[in-house]
């Protein structure tokens, strides 16, 4: 993830803010805002302000997710990207065993490891396919997204290493 990040703030750092720049790479899929913590400290960004840009770049893209996902998958099974969808919705669904079980508690939980395959967009899929509610979803996401967040401040900024 770390030379993926690098790769994206070096083609953006000539452009683009660097506020700018954690704020795309937080609403990227699979990156999210643990790529964006981390292109914030390779760009010098202080914890507080990328804590609320990275959360807000994640959280961006959620609702068209809940909304919306169904429908763009139905339309894209009738396209050359059938087996991406088809791939993208296994996935979502042997994620959303743990999920299902628990249901907003379960999301919560599983947005909150800040682990790749574990975030925002995964778990709006979830949600979405298993017909959760979209206020029940918004909030288990936006409170696991903000749990992640916290964690990875702590890991990338070295608190923890300043405490003990």
């Amino acid at each position: 993830m770390d030379q993926i990040v690098q790769s994206l703030v070096g083609i953006f750092s000539t452009s683009a803010s660097k506020e700018l720049i954690i704020f795309i790479i937080s609403m990227l899929p699979v990156l999210e805002l643990r790529g964006g913590i981390l292109a914030a400290g390779m760009l010098n960004v202080d914890m507080v302000r990328a804590f609320f840009i990275c959360l807000v770049g994640t959280l961006a893209p959620i609702p068209v997710i809940l909304l919306f996902i169904r429908q763009i998958f139905d339309w894209l099974k009738n396209t050359r990207f059938l087996k991406l969808v088809r791939r993208l919705e296994e996935k979502a669904k042997k994620k959303s065993k743990s999920v299902e079980k628990y249901k907003t508690f379960g999301l919560l939980i599983f947005v909150a490891i800040p682990l790749p395959g574990t975030g925002a967009w995964t778990g709006a899929m979830i949600a979405a396919l298993l017909g959760m509610r979209f206020k029940s979803a918004m909030i288990s996401i936006a409170a696991g997204t903000l749990t992640a967040d916290v964690i990875m401040c702590i890991i990338s900024y070295g608190i923890l290493g300043f405490l003990w």
